[in-house]
């Protein structure tokens, strides 16, 4: 009787995987951003401006969502009826 799980065999998906992981984290086999969009055929020019595009929306480049929010309580006011226009 096999007391082994598949986990625990060598060919097994789950040993397969930790292997992918295992070489993922070699700093010398690791590929940066701009080599995957690279290899995914974007330009070095659309490869600037998705990054840049990112930075600008991580950092609140956008500010639309609190004029929104604004608006939408100006809204519930005039709804409401305690904004008269």
């Amino acid at each position: 009787m096999n007391t082994k799980s598949t986990r625990d065999l060598k060919g097994s998906p789950d040993a397969d995987r930790n292997d992918q992981r295992e070489a993922a984290r070699q700093p010398e086999d690791t590929l940066t951003e701009e080599d995957i969009l690279a290899l995914w055929g974007f330009t070095r020019e659309e490869i600037s401006s998705l990054l840049w595009l990112r930075r600008w929306y991580q950092h609140g480049g956008s500010d639309r969502a609190v004029i929104v929010r604004y608006l939408e309580f100006l809204r519930l006011l005039v709804i409401s009826g305690d904004l008269e226009l």
